[in-house]
């Protein structure tokens, strides 16, 4: 596994996903399980509380899904990774 790639068995982000990011880096790809990709950016929002950007992407079936962020719900820190668990999507 790429140090700065984060691997999602689906083809679409939601609510509760555990995504096993590298610690270290704000900025990586995200390889979904339908082999279409994103760039991801995790960031801060204004009162400080961690968001991911996902750029836009369109999935395997021709879907196009438009950038999104996501809150970050939760942040555990495992050795050289860190395990994302995603919130809502922001409007």
């Amino acid at each position: 596994m790429s140090e700065h790639l984060i691997e999602v068995p689906y083809s679409h982000l939601h609510p509760g996903l555990i995504l096993d990011a590298p610690a270290g880096t704000d900025d990586f790809l995200v390889l979904f399980g339908d082999d279409s990709e994103s760039r991801a950016r995790l960031m801060r929002d204004d009162t400080g509380r961690p968001v991911l950007r996902m750029g836009g992407y369109m999935t395997a079936r021709g879907t196009v899904i438009g950038e999104h962020v996501w809150t970050v719900r939760e942040t555990l820190r495992y050795g050289d990774r860190v395990h994302l668990r995603l919130g809502h999507s922001l409007p």
